[in-house]
């Protein structure tokens, strides 16, 4: 993998991980989008999962399906957190949601 792709990986990959939260969150709750994006962008917590991964971090390492918080049974319990009647709930559902889906993508570009 050349520098050029590395460089445009890491941009696409945290600009849709930090910017585009915002985006959604204007879209979905236009009345609360700013709390709500950044209840979107602070489901970056999720890589906490990370440090129970040995080695810590693996740039070749796909996180989906590796780490608890990026499995399958995550993402269900994620797409049933949808399900509360609440903005606040609904944008850090999303937020995983959205964290899983670019973290997927990254696995897609890194190969």
């Amino acid at each position: 993998m050349d520098i050029t792709h590395d460089v445009f990986r890491h941009v696409i990959h945290y600009g849709l991980h930090l910017v585009l939260p915002f985006g959604i969150a204007r879209v979905l709750w236009p009345l609360h989008w700013q709390r709500a994006g950044l209840l979107m962008v602070s489901t970056m917590l999720i890589d906490l999962d990370h440090l129970f991964a040995d080695p810590i971090f693996d740039p070749n390492r796909c996180s989906i399906g590796f780490h608890p918080l990026h499995s399958g049974w995550a993402a269900a319990v994620y797409v049933a957190l949808l399900a509360i009647p609440s903005w606040k709930w609904q944008a850090l559902a999303a937020g995983c949601l959205w964290h899983l889906a670019v973290d997927s993508l990254d696995c897609a570009l890194g190969v």
